[in-house]
């Protein structure tokens, strides 16, 4: 069972669930758009990564992460990003 990195995050109110697929371009990776509004909340999460073919490793649990969009200066917006492990629901690679 191989296991990938699931993440969200928020572009212009947007926010956008992905999965990073190594050995691919990130065109080719999952990815499933929530549209504009509030936080999706974690079952919305889950049923966009179940819609995309993966579920939750064991024990996983979203992280959040707080960054710079310009990382040398600290009066740039912050971002957040989430992310979990997660793996093709069929335990291939997908």
């Amino acid at each position: 069972m191989s296991a990938h990195t699931a993440q969200m995050s928020s572009r212009g109110g947007r926010w956008v669930l992905y999965v990073a697929l190594m050995g691919g371009g990130v065109s080719q990776w999952p990815e499933h758009d929530f549209g504009p509004g509030n936080v999706p909340t974690p079952a919305e999460r889950s049923q966009a990564l179940s819609g995309l073919g993966f579920v939750f490793m064991d024990g996983a649990e979203w992280e959040w992460t707080e960054y710079l969009e310009r990382p040398d200066d600290d009066s740039s917006p912050v971002r957040l990003l989430a992310s979990v492990r997660v793996c093709s629901r069929d335990g291939g690679l997908s």
